[in-house]
């Protein structure tokens, strides 16, 4: 049986490779099981397990042929083939795996990527083989941009030769709409949603006249209700790019999920988000389970304070500026300061270079060792491994998304309708879900963690936050090394 074969196999390797993480041969057993039986499995991994979950997934898939598909990002990809299996192969484990937009001949693992998914599925190429998403919290951002549309100028004039008949028309409209879209913008650069009445106008035109270029045929295909849509001014062209990105992915290729056998791999044994959006896939879990154990992560020291002013007052750009001075006098290793808020964060950056000269950067890849990099959350996560890990993080604002977004303002707004609290089953668990992937890095060389954002203490959700970040110990005061 496949199960004992793989529990067998694992635990020879692990006689002789070091692993620190407990859970490796139950999660090949689990594994190996959703991979005989075919069914849908989630199963939940302890925070901290991101490097270390491979071997229990790969030892199973290279045990026999099996006709799955392995859907990894780049950052996961890179990391198995240039990290995970160089360090098996001196151990005799090999995985023969298939790359590329057609399926493998024979029953191969098949790795893609999330975009390769949607062109397989949408080719007919996925058959009845067996899916299987490592990282499954992000499924449904990854997919999300696997689908967007994005409409540029030339776009435009492509639709335009490919019917001249209407070429009057479709310049009318795209001068009409680009009036619109400039008069609401409140600054340079703005994102603006985009009004529903002009797109539906716009796709009754493309409607009429027979088969279009992409992107436009896929814009047909779009729905106003299930789809946000905004558009990126520049205004030193006086040009805009047009966005479409799917709210719920997962409701879109249901199709997709019902058909095939999914496993899925994720690290949020808080987070009930991630169920809902399965549950709303259609896919029917047969086997929902947690990997649970005491927690050996090190602990982060963790600064804190009680009292501190929240994000809206006047003072708080102020007290930002001096607590991280503070926080940054004397380190010797790297500091990374997270912080979503454009003009907030340039400010910040500005005055934190004014004390401290060229050690702080502006999302920059190669500080000095005891360099300052100022970012956003998502550029810190997308940079994790090209930089070396820090030893303190600064969180000056919490990851909570923004409604200034057009795509999380749509999502509210998508929420409301439905009658959901959208802050506790919405922007609290999407933050919760970024939170300990971006501590890690600082877990590993025992750091410190320093959160600025006065509702961590003064709002009763910030206990969701400090159980998420666990284990930590309290740092009350700063004090010299």
């Amino acid at each position: 049986m496949l199960e004992a074969r793989s529990h067998n196999q694992l635990k020879q390797l692990l006689q002789r490779t070091s692993s620190s993480w407990p859970h490796n041969l139950t999660l090949s057993r689990l594994v190996a099981r959703s991979l005989r039986r075919r069914d849908s499995t989630l199963i939940h991994l302890d925070h901290g397990s991101e490097d270390f979950w491979w071997l229990g997934l790969l030892i199973p898939l290279g045990l026999e042929n099996s006709d799955a598909v392995l859907v990894l990002s780049n950052r996961q990809r890179n990391r198995l083939i240039n990290f995970v299996l160089p360090r098996l192969k001196p151990a005799g484990f090999r995985l023969a795996f298939w790359e590329g937009s057609n399926p493998p001949s024979e029953g191969q693992l098949w790795l893609i990527d999330h975009v390769g998914l949607i062109d397989a599925h949408q080719n007919g190429h996925l058959y009845s083989k067996q899916l299987i998403f490592p990282e499954a919290e992000f499924l449904c951002r990854r997919l999300r941009h696997a689908l967007a549309l994005k409409i540029t100028l030339s776009d435009w004039d492509l639709l335009r030769r490919a019917h001249p008949s209407a070429d009057s028309a479709l310049v009318q409209l795209h001068h009409r709409l680009s009036t619109k879209l400039f008069a609401q913008a409140t600054h340079a650069g703005a994102q603006v949603r985009m009004d529903c009445s002009e797109i539906l106008a716009l796709k009754d035109l493309i409607g009429v006249l027979g088969t279009s270029p992409a992107p436009w045929q896929s814009l047909l295909r779009t729905s106003s209700q299930s789809w946000a849509s905004w558009a990126e001014l520049d205004h030193k062209t006086l040009n805009w790019l047009w966005h479409l990105q799917p709210l719920e992915p997962l409701e879109n290729l249901n199709e997709l999920f019902q058909t095939h056998p999914v496993l899925f791999l994720t690290a949020t044994s808080q987070n009930n988000l991630l169920l809902s959006e399965i549950n709303s896939s259609g896919c029917v879990l047969d086997v929902n389970v947690s990997l649970g154990a005491p927690n050996l992560q090190d602990p982060i020291s963790l600064f804190a304070p009680f009292r501190q002013p929240l994000p809206n007052t006047e003072i708080y750009a102020e007290y930002l500026l001096n607590q991280s001075r503070r926080l940054i006098l004397g380190r010797s290793g790297l500091t990374i300061l997270l912080l979503d808020d454009d003009q907030l964060r340039y400010q910040l950056t500005s005055g934190l270079a004014a004390e401290f000269g060229r050690r702080v950067v502006h999302e920059i890849t190669a500080p000095e060792s005891n360099g300052v990099v100022c970012c956003r959350w998502s550029w810190w996560l997308r940079h994790q491994d090209q930089l070396p890990s820090p030893e303190q993080l600064i969180i000056a604002l919490l990851p909570l998304a923004s409604l200034e977004s057009p795509l999380m303002a749509a999502r509210v707004e998508s929420f409301k309708l439905q009658g959901r609290d959208w802050f506790r089953d919405l922007l609290l668990p999407e933050a919760l879900r970024v939170l300990p992937r971006a501590v890690t890095p600082v877990r590993r060389c025992q750091g410190r963690v320093a959160i600025l954002d006065g509702r961590l203490r003064s709002r009763s959700w910030g206990e969701s936050i400090l159980r998420t970040l666990e284990p930590w110990i309290p740092l009350n005061r700063l004090l010299p090394d």
